[in-house]
């Protein structure tokens, strides 16, 4: 099955809002913080069960997902009809916008992944020394920026495709406008 520009689009579009959804929820269910229960010389963190750590990895996940399938969907032979990188590229605000999309795309990444691996690694080594420690978890804020990030990601992607599109139309007309088809060239 071809797929067509809108189709991958609107995949690039549902991957992106899924991933922003995640990244959303994953901020408002991280809990403040654990609760500190004293042991002998260790004071051991309880923290109560909630889907942080998963809907933040969820988020990178689609966030991933997204941001490959625009990456590939730049390149991709609509119609069987391939265009070279270098012809794509030739358009300085495409070659911007591609890269402001992969700039988004990593700096969403790195915003979403830390904060969930630091919760993980609250959850998980809950043991201190430390008897005045407050049961620290990730910092406030991260996951919900790296939601807005993955959002962006998602728009960026999208104008790139839009100017892949435009890219892609003045390479073809320039073919043709040539006066050289592969039938004319292949009789010789």
């Amino acid at each position: 099955m071809a797929l067509t520009m809108k189709q991958t689009s609107l995949i690039v579009t549902a991957l992106g809002l899924i991933s922003f959804a995640f990244g959303v929820m994953a901020e408002n269910k991280k809990p403040p913080n654990g609760t500190p229960i004293p042991g002998k010389d260790v004071v051991i963190c309880k923290y109560q069960s909630d889907p942080t750590v998963y809907l933040g990895y969820l988020s990178v996940i689609f966030l991933i997902a997204s941001s490959v399938t625009g990456y590939l969907s730049l390149f991709y032979p609509y119609n069987g009809k391939s265009v070279p990188h270098h012809a794509l590229f030739e358009n300085n605000i495409l070659f911007i916008f591609f890269h402001i999309a992969l700039f988004t795309a990593g700096l969403g990444l790195t915003l979403l992944l830390h904060p969930t691996v630091t919760e993980q690694f609250h959850q998980i080594r809950n043991v201190h020394p430390d008897l005045n420690t407050e049961c620290p978890t990730a910092k406030t804020g991260v996951f919900g920026g790296g939601a807005f990030l993955s959002l962006d990601s998602t728009l960026f992607w999208l104008l790139t495709l839009m100017l892949v599109s435009n890219a892609r139309e003045d390479y073809f007309e320039e073919q043709k406008g040539d006066g050289y088809d592969q039938e004319s060239l292949a009789s010789f």
